[in-house]
């Protein structure tokens, strides 16, 4: 089992972050500029935007990734380095400065950048704090990068846990980043972990590319996919175990090690998506096959109009039957049972397809809570999916009427 412990990507042996303000942003209190640098030479492996407008970073990143190998991600926020003629020659250079101050090839460099689309990024800023970013990495510095590469933001996102594989303890950690242009189906914004356990370039990228389908594809805030979305672990082998080459027992628990750090980071980001005060996570049980669980878990979370009606604290049941029959899942309505649970209790609301009598003051009790589950149980399959999404709010045009400007 995964034990929740801290240090985020800096908790697994051989790694150290750091992030600094270098003049990206304007807001000199806002850091722009992230570096994670392991001891070791690590196997590694990364999933991306399936958005067809793609940031230069991505592209880079999956050169340099090609060997299964990477030693230290560089990432800045505040411009997205995208639709830019030379973005790739930035990224490129974004490298290359990680490799003169911190002696790292610059093809075992992961980049990544985060912001506005479509504005030219200078390498000037970057150059120019790359000596106190490179000066100031510590085996503290989780917290530092966290916030570097925020952007709407308004917490820092990072975790990690401990695992036992090969009878090692093991760890892994992560930052991640991401509040709106979430709706990827592939990963997040941007999320960076790492391990000391040792595992094979094939099988971590089979751990990351399996993981996503059950945790980040099933994260929506508002259903636009960002062009930067990229995900990416490095693993240092320093715990000590034996290479995890296959599938079995170690395998299995490196992935319930990777799946407790990425649902933990969907909660976050769900919970701080722009404007939103709620997190809602719908669970979809009893379908006939896991891709009906989420095709229906997925079209809740999704609707404008149920995520309307949690902002309100409207218990508006209706709007979650509405999706789940647009979902595509194949249901039968007749069977459909329905609560809303919270810390302020459990609502329900529908059985057999069809409303039951609740109390109005009870039900905005219990939607008046900061996390909101939507439990849906629709027969007696086996097919059982969870999705994260939050609340729709004034705030959320507020941010993207001026994000730009």
């Amino acid at each position: 089992m995964a034990k929740k412990i801290s240090g985020g990507v800096c908790a697994p042996k051989g790694f150290s972050a750091n992030g600094i303000h270098c003049g990206i942003r304007k807001n000199k209190l806002k850091k722009d500029l992230a570096l994670i640098v392991s001891d070791v030479r690590c196997t590694a492996a990364g999933v991306y935007t399936t958005n067809l407008v793609k940031g230069a970073p991505i592209l880079v990143t999956k050169a340099h990734l090609a060997d299964g190998y990477a030693r230290a991600v560089v990432v800045n926020s505040g411009n997205a380095n995208t639709c830019n003629a030379d973005g790739v020659e930035i990224a490129e250079g974004m490298c290359a400065l990680v490799e003169r101050f911190c002696g790292v090839p610059s093809d075992d460099v992961l980049v990544a950048s985060t912001g506005v689309i479509g504005q030219r990024l200078s390498l000037e800023p970057i150059e120019g704090g790359m000596q106190a970013l490179a000066a100031g990495l510590s085996r503290e510095g989780s917290s530092d990068a966290a916030e570097a590469i925020m952007t709407t933001d308004t917490v820092a996102k990072e975790i990690a846990c401990s695992f036992v594989a090969g009878g090692k303890e093991c760890r892994m950690g992560a930052i991640a980043k991401g509040v709106g242009m979430i709706c990827p189906n592939m990963a997040t914004m941007l999320c960076f972990v790492t391990t000391d356990a040792a595992i094979s370039a094939p099988m971590l990228q089979r751990a990351l590319s399996e993981e996503v389908k059950d945790s980040f594809n099933m994260l929506s805030v508002d259903r636009d996919t960002s062009t930067n979305d990229t995900l990416c672990i490095m693993a240092s082998g320093l715990a000590g175990n034996e290479e995890i080459a296959e599938g079995g027992a170690d395998f299995r628990a490196f992935r319930r090690a990777l799946h407790f750090i990425t649902v933990q980071l969907c909660r976050m980001i769900a919970g701080d998506g722009e404007g939103a005060t709620k997190l809602i996570e719908c669970t979809v049980s009893g379908a006939k096959t896991k891709r009906d669980a989420k095709l229906a878990a997925k079209a809740v979370v999704c609707s404008d109009l149920l995520k309307a009606a949690m902002f309100g604290c409207d218990a508006n049941w209706g709007r979650v039957l509405c999706a789940l029959g647009y979902s595509g899942a194949d249901l039968d309505v007749e069977k459909i049972d329905l609560d809303f649970r919270s810390a302020g209790g459990v609502l329900a609301v529908c059985r057999g397809g069809a409303g039951i009598e609740f109390s109005e003051e009870f039900a905005k009790k219990v939607l008046s809570e900061r996390e909101i589950d939507i439990d849906v149980r629709v027969g007696d399959g086996r097919g059982k999916a969870t999705a994260w999404g939050c609340d729709l709010t004034y705030d959320y045009v507020k941010i993207n009427g001026d994000y730009r400007t």
